[in-house]
C-alpha cells in the first residue's frame, strides 16, 4: 500500500522536503534535496476542489451544483486553495478600493473628451487617485 507523502512536519509544521526518491522497478535510488509540486502540499479535501473547478472549466455556478454548495462557500474554498498554494488573496476591501478608483478614473477620462475638463485638470485629478 502506498501512502500520500505529508506535505509539513507533524513537529514544527515547516514545509517538508524529499531527500530520497527510490525507482520500485530497478531500485535505483536518488538522493539529494528535491521540493514536491505546490498541489502536492494541499491537504486532500482541498486538491478535491481544485480537480473539480478544473473539471467544471472554472466555472463557479457548475462547480456550485457539483458539490451542491452554495456561491460564497465556493470563493471561500478558493481563497483557501489560492492561499495554501502561496499566493496572497486580497480582502474585499481593497477589491473595492480597486474598483472605486478605476469608477473615478474612468469619470475622469470621459470628462477630458467631453472637454469638460482640460488636459492639465485630469492629470492633477489622475495623480490624486
Amino acid at each position: 500500500m502506498k501512502y500520500k507523502a505529508p506535505g509539513k512536519c507533524p513537529v514544527c509544521d515547516e514545509k517538508l522536503s524529499i531527500t530520497k526518491l527510490n525507482c520500485p522497478k530497478c531500485a535505483t535510488t536518488i538522493e539529494g534535496n528535491f521540493q514536491p509540486c505546490e498541489f502536492c502540499r494541499l491537504p486532500d479535501d482541498d486538491l478535491e476542489f481544485v480537480k473539480i473547478f478544473i473539471k467544471c472549466r472554472g466555472n463557479i455556478k457548475d462547480v456550485e451544483k457539483e458539490l451542491g454548495i452554495s456561491y460564497p462557500t465556493v470563493r471561500g474554498k478558493l481563497d483557501t486553495v489560492i492561499r495554501g498554494l502561496g499566493y496572497d488573496v486580497p480582502s474585499k476591501e481593497l477589491l473595492k478600493e480597486n474598483e472605486d478608483k478605476t469608477t473615478a478614473r474612468n469619470e475622469i477620462l470621459d470628462q477630458l473628451s467631453n472637454g469638460e475638463i482640460t488636459s492639465k485638470e485630469a492629470t492633477e485629478r489622475l495623480k490624486k487617485l
